[in-house]
């Protein structure tokens, strides 16, 4: 025997993304997704990349990213929903009207009362559910077509809204209800850092856990090295955007009238940072709570079992129409929670609200890498389409774009992000 042949096979050598185990994915839409900022940035003269811009993307993205984390469900199951911007505006609508009529005419607990904000919130979330558990009973126990029931919802919801409020705008709106949807609401820069620090030993132990566990049950694991770059990318990602948001300073003029509504005289030289708005932490826990459900739990993994095979599914026991509405009551779940954020933001109701955010919100999914044949999604991918979405609409607004053309743009990018994952998944062998 030579020493050729007796000589062990040496382990094939691994790139260094393959030794990080980074979806690619992930990447190359986060390479498009900074490509995409840096050239808005150039042609803003700078404008773009400023903490005043991200912080108002920000605050833009949050309610179309809540909803999308829903249609990942929803399009993971084979299904689809057009009716998520009407219900929207429904749940809006009833928020509008609990807390400007309602609750401190009709009830009399006046203006300003502590329980008109959940009182309203509770009401407009619990309006989504039911809407969206009706839809999910049409859809899963009458074997309506999603498409048709969805379509005609587009069309019922948004006029349902429309006369609960006789077409007028509602407001003001309660103050404490106003903080939910972005400026008015922020945490300033002290609590920002300390959440934020929270955040990246977070994730830095859920990578730990993960590895762990990994070893327990004899998984092959990542090098400790490697390991360690993660952690550390995911910690910088973290207190970097933290820092951006920091960056944005409260304008003297407001700050000279919050001291004077409080008989004070602001000192000479003081300046508050806005820090982490509350709109957005409200996104980072639905991203948390909707991974844990679709990773850890048993409706996670029926929701993603019947949409990659529902007849296996339903033959090995799963309650594919109880399932159907589950999904379709998180769905509007998450839509009258996306209403409140956005009511908010807007500081009244109108009737335009959540406009074509079924389009948004679908286009955030799919660009996010959600197969349409149902089966494959993730949550991060579906935030991040929407950022993408969000950042792509603001930086053609600030160039000076016309609309026409911004929608234009919007639906190529649509079709180029569906054919570029086609062509992915051919070459990967994945299910398209």
């Amino acid at each position: 025997m030579t020493d050729a042949a007796s000589a062990s096979p040496k382990a094939p050598r691994r790139s260094l993304l393959q030794s990080l185990e980074i979806d690619t994915r992930l990447l190359g839409m986060i390479g498009a997704f900074v490509a995409l900022c840096l050239v808005f940035n150039m042609f803003t003269d700078g404008r773009f990349l400023t903490p005043r811009n991200i912080f108002n993307l920000s605050i833009q993205t949050v309610s179309v990213a809540i909803m999308a984390t829903g249609m990942v469900f929803v399009i993971v199951t084979r299904h689809i929903d057009l009716s998520v911007g009407a219900l929207l505006a429904t749940c809006s609508a009833v928020m509008g009207v609990m807390q400007v009529w309602i609750l401190p005419q009709t009830l009399g607990l006046g203006i300003g009362h502590p329980l008109i904000a959940p009182a309203t919130m509770i009401a407009g979330m619990a309006t989504g559910a039911l809407i969206g558990a009706f839809n999910g009973w049409l859809i899963g126990y009458q074997r309506i077509p999603a498409f048709i029931v969805t379509l005609g919802g587009l069309l019922v919801w948004r006029n349902v809204g429309w006369y609960l409020t006789d077409g007028q705008t509602v407001g003001p709106l309660d103050s404490t209800f106003m903080l939910f949807g972005g400026i008015e609401g922020t945490l300033g820069e002290p609590l920002s850092w300390a959440l934020g620090a929270a955040a990246s030993i977070a994730a830095i132990w859920a990578l730990w856990r993960a590895r762990a566990d990994k070893v327990r049950h004899g998984f092959p694991v990542k090098p400790v090295w490697a390991e360690a770059v993660m952690a550390s990318l995911a910690a910088a990602a973290i207190l970097g955007f933290v820092a951006v948001l920091n960056a944005y300073q409260v304008p003297a003029a407001r700050l000279r009238r919050d001291f004077a509504a409080r008989g004070e005289v602001m000192p000479e030289g003081y300046t508050e940072a806005f820090g982490l708005p509350i709109s957005v932490l409200i996104l980072v826990v639905v991203a948390v709570a909707m991974t844990v459900l679709a990773r850890r739990t048993r409706l996670g993994r029926y929701i993603f079992a019947a949409g990659g095979n529902p007849d296996a599914a339903e033959l090995s026991g799963i309650n594919t129409r109880m399932l159907t509405v589950k999904v379709f009551a998180l769905m509007g779940f998450l839509c009258g929670l996306s209403a409140i954020i956005a009511q908010a933001r807007l500081q009244n109701h109108t009737n335009d609200i959540g406009t074509l955010d079924e389009l948004r919100v679908i286009a955030a999914a799919v660009i996010g890498g959600t197969a349409l044949s149902g089966g494959v999604g993730t949550i991060y991918g579906a935030i991040l389409g929407a950022i993408i979405m969000q950042s792509l609409q603001s930086g053609m607004a600030m160039v000076g774009v016309d609309a026409p053309f911004q929608n234009i743009v919007v639906g190529l990018v649509l079709v180029l992000a569906v054919w570029i994952d086609i062509q992915y998944r051919k070459r990967t062998g994945e299910k398209s």
